[in-house]
């Protein structure tokens, strides 16, 4: 082979050179894919992590039309006429004519007890008057006889007919008779008295419900003894249940005794059940109880509600707050906006509420006033108009990505 040869093989085509470029172009258009999929990966990762939140608007105070709250308590729902119904005497049940939740009205029946040793004294209170009656009834009689003998022994006498003696014996009797008939009208009177009691005996073993209202527990069955005293080693029920008036509810709660000087009769109230945390109930202070709980060191008041309602029961927690009356003239509107107590957290030992903005919030300090019974007064750090978090949880931090859900004002 020739140097010419060798030289002809080292020799580049040009069409070879225009192939390599051409080559590397998939290689590019895949790494431009994988890094858009890899994008589009990351944003739909970090869209699923948003946190869910619900906001609420921040409203200015003079809208609001709410009465500051000068004290905050907590206490109970008590109903003033309760009563746990039980017999008047001790018998045994044979019949309770109520259940739990049952609505009575005063007088009806309740419960029955044996009664048959009652219907029975009756009876012989009823037998023993009328032998009473039926034992006056002959001295009556006898009566009449010794006056018609005495009569005729008067007469006898002013003729000079019969000795004195005779006459003597005739006034005996019709004195001893006129004695015993006042001596039986007297047992006539012990026997009324004694049917008297025996009804009343038997009438005690029908139990009736003393006035109006709910049972809400039901503590004796048929079969069991009942007593009004505690009796038989704890086998002797001392109640048969328990009926409340509900038109009685009301509120009671215990004021510490140093700012009992901010609670007067007849101030408003704002009341919310623990079961209900946003119904806010318009309630007023009936009585302040004027004795103080030296244990407690807390003065007692009774709150009455303006409007009953079903969903109030005996014994449900409750947090009222006690109004300031309203001014009927104000020069300036009150300063600030309020927005729910709830979204108001502390951070770093700061007041702080969560701004949403877009599709972040923000963490933002603020100062605090009054209490607005659930609202709460924002003096500065936030503007009317702006979207806070209603329940800023732990996991929100500034800036972080939220979804917002329906949001009330």
């Amino acid at each position: 082979m020739t140097d010419t040869d060798l030289l002809s093989q080292l020799r580049i085509d040009p069409g070879q050179r225009q192939g390599g470029p051409k080559r590397r172009w998939p290689r590019l258009v895949i790494v431009v894919v994988l890094l858009v999929a890899l994008i589009a990966a990351a944003w739909y990762w970090l869209s699923g992590r948003a946190v869910v939140v619900e906001t609420v608007t921040a409203a200015p105070l003079a809208a609001t039309g709410a009465d500051a709250a000068v004290l905050d308590a907590t206490g109970y729902v008590i109903a003033r006429r309760q009563a746990t119904v039980s017999s008047k005497i001790t018998g045994k049940l044979v019949a309770v004519l109520i259940e739990e939740g049952d609505r009575v009205s005063e007088g009806q029946i309740l419960a029955r007890l044996d009664d048959r040793d009652a219907k029975a004294e009756l009876q012989l209170a009823q037998a023993q008057l009328a032998a009473a009656k039926a034992g006056i009834a002959e001295l009556n009689a006898l009566l009449r006889q010794a006056q018609r003998d005495l009569d005729r022994q008067q007469a006898l006498n002013a003729r000079g007919a019969t000795a004195q003696q005779a006459l003597d014996s005739a006034r005996t009797n019709v004195a001893t008779f006129s004695a015993q008939i006042k001596a039986q009208q007297a047992q006539i009177e012990v026997a009324q008295a004694s049917l008297r009691i025996a009804q009343v005996n038997v009438g005690d073993t029908v139990i009736r419900a003393p006035f109006s209202g709910v049972v809400v527990a039901k503590t004796a069955q048929p079969g069991e003894m009942v007593s009004p005293v505690s009796a038989g080693g704890g086998f002797t029920r001392t109640g048969i249940c328990t009926i409340v008036d509900m038109s009685s509810r009301e509120i009671e709660v215990d004021v510490n005794e140093a700012y009992i000087n901010r609670v007067k009769p007849g101030q408003p109230v704002e009341a919310v059940l623990d079961a209900y945390p946003r119904w806010e109930i318009p309630a007023k202070v009936i009585a302040i109880i004027p004795t103080a709980e030296r244990s407690k060191a807390t003065v007692k008041v009774r709150i009455a509600f303006a409007e009953l309602d079903p969903r109030i029961l005996p014994e449900m927690g409750v947090r009222v707050s006690f109004l300031a009356e309203r001014t009927a003239n104000r020069d300036e509107p009150p300063p600030g906006v309020v927005v729910p107590a709830t979204a108001i957290v502390q951070r770093g030992g700061n007041a702080v509420v969560f701004v949403v903005n877009g599709e972040r919030a923000h963490q933002r300090i603020v100062t605090i006033g009054q209490s607005y019974g659930d609202l709460r007064q924002i003096g500065s750090g936030l503007k009317a108009g702006e979207r806070v978090v209603r329940d800023p949880t732990a996991e929100l931090t500034d800036g972080i990505w939220v979804q917002t859900k329906s949001s009330e004002s």
